[in-house]
């Protein structure tokens, strides 16, 4: 838990009921023990893409297509979204979330490791979200730059690892220790790469929000 647990749980009761089926897709998801972004990170979220409000969005990470249904609501209804999925169990309950939520024509999914899906994809991105396997974030990041348009949003989820991230890497788990210092290695680039401007959020699991600098920054 990065901040207090009486303050998430405060910040979490303020939340109004969703959308019904996205309700639904939570709660199976959960049930299923596969992981969607928080409360407190889908107000976040939503605020943004109101914002921002990209015509084009790429996500890295579909899981069971709960994000990707999700930002579909706040966004121009001319919006699409693309989003990419490696893992197999879980691409057929994307596609049949999708479905239920009348989501098809406005969500493509993309199937295959998420870094050679991403060398593949031409033309550039209004927002890039980040929510897949935590140790590949930095190999993903020259991709994201290149498909990032200027002005472009990438955000970052699950950058801080409950807090782990600020850890000796000898006080970590051994197992978690690889993840654990490219997180701390993705972090560090976001914060000093010429073409982003970041800051670092101590929100639901860490976000990071980045934003593609133009030439002349």
């Amino acid at each position: 838990m990065i901040v207090n647990e009486r303050m998430v749980t405060y910040i979490r009761s303020l939340e109004e009921p969703g959308n019904e089926i996205l309700e639904k897709m939570e709660q199976e998801a959960l049930d299923a023990q596969v992981p969607v972004i928080r409360k407190e990170t889908q107000s976040f979220l939503k605020v943004l893409l109101m914002i921002r409000k990209p015509l084009q969005i790429l996500e890295i990470g579909t899981a069971v297509g709960f994000s990707a249904v999700f930002m579909s609501g706040y966004m121009p209804e001319n919006g699409r979204i693309t989003t990419i999925e490696k893992y197999e169990k879980r691409i057929p309950i994307a596609r049949e979330n999708f479905r239920r939520a009348g989501k098809e024509g406005q969500i493509t999914l993309l199937e295959g490791d998420a870094l050679e899906v991403m060398r593949s994809l031409d033309g550039t991105y209004d927002f890039i979200f980040m929510d897949a396997a935590k140790g590949q974030y930095i190999h993903y990041l020259p991709e994201a730059v290149r498909l990032l348009g200027t002005g472009g949003v990438l955000l970052s989820d699950n950058v801080l690892q409950d807090g782990d991230v600020i850890e000796s890497r000898f006080a970590v788990e051994r197992r978690n220790r690889t993840i654990h210092s490219r997180m701390r290695e993705y972090l560090y680039e976001l914060k000093h790469h010429e073409q982003l401007e970041t800051a670092i959020l101590p929100l639901g699991d860490g976000m990071a929000l980045s934003i593609k600098k133009g030439t002349d920054v």
